[in-house]
């Protein structure tokens, strides 16, 4: 179900989703997509009064959106590029190999190195994926394995892919996803990312007691939000 109310200048239309929760949930996603999800009965002139209440935050996210994909940043897969990893800026080389067949990444004296058999756009900007999933997979696994002595659950299954709009996600089968792009982000940040859907085994929601469990685990975890919500768009191919 769509819904749709006046705001000063602006129209602000969102997608009703019924789930079997307590609580209302809005999310806002690039471009323009915000989401709320309600508890099942919720009458719709209720739901558009809950949303109203949040509609600053609303509209504040809506922008924040925008400036992110204004500053977005497009490289060139071309020599002495910079490619972001752990948090460092690391020099593309590419390297032609006939043998190279797939093309290849790998980190060596400080520069990311593509081996390809062509010196091909695409086929450089696979081989980094692959490499950063490879990273990503690696890097991810050792950190749940790290932070598991705080939670009483384990996750089901561990899934690292594409995903255009969340870091992460937790299902309601304990199964954890997330976005391979986080491994370009600081090792705190991943931390954060990592526990933040670690904390979802416990609270499928955004309650004051996941927070509290996160701060527990993470007390300065908001300077890594803050940096993610600041610089997150940097980690992108």
């Amino acid at each position: 179900m769509k819904l749709f109310y006046e705001y000063g200048t602006q129209r602000i239309e969102f997608t009703v989703v019924f789930r079997n929760r307590k609580t209302m949930l809005i999310e806002v996603e690039a471009p323009k997509t915000i989401t709320v999800t309600v508890p099942v009965g919720t009458a719709e002139n209720k739901i558009l009064e809950m949303v109203k209440t949040k509609s600053k935050w609303i509209v504040k996210k809506l922008f924040d959106i925008k400036d992110m994909e204004y500053r977005k940043r497009t490289r060139q897969y071309v020599n002495g590029e910079s490619f972001i990893y752990m948090g460092r800026n690391y020099s593309l080389q590419i390297i032609l190999d006939y043998k190279a067949i797939p093309p290849e990444a790998k980190l060596i004296r400080g520069k990311i190195c593509v081996y390809t058999c062509l010196k091909d756009d695409r086929l450089v900007r696979l081989a980094l994926e692959n490499w950063y999933k490879d990273k990503a997979r690696e890097k991810i696994q050792e950190r749940i394995n790290y932070y598991q002595p705080y939670f009483d659950v384990k996750p089901a299954k561990i899934t690292v892919k594409d995903q255009k709009k969340r870091w992460g996600s937790c299902s309601s089968r304990k199964s954890l996803l997330f976005n391979w792009k986080c491994i370009m982000a600081p090792s705190p940040v991943l931390d954060y990312i990592v526990v933040h859907e670690m904390c979802h085994l416990v609270h499928m929601n955004h309650s004051k007691e996941f927070w509290q469990l996160l701060k527990r685990v993470l007390p300065d975890y908001e300077n890594r939000k803050a940096w993610l919500k600041n610089n997150g768009v940097k980690c992108d191919l």
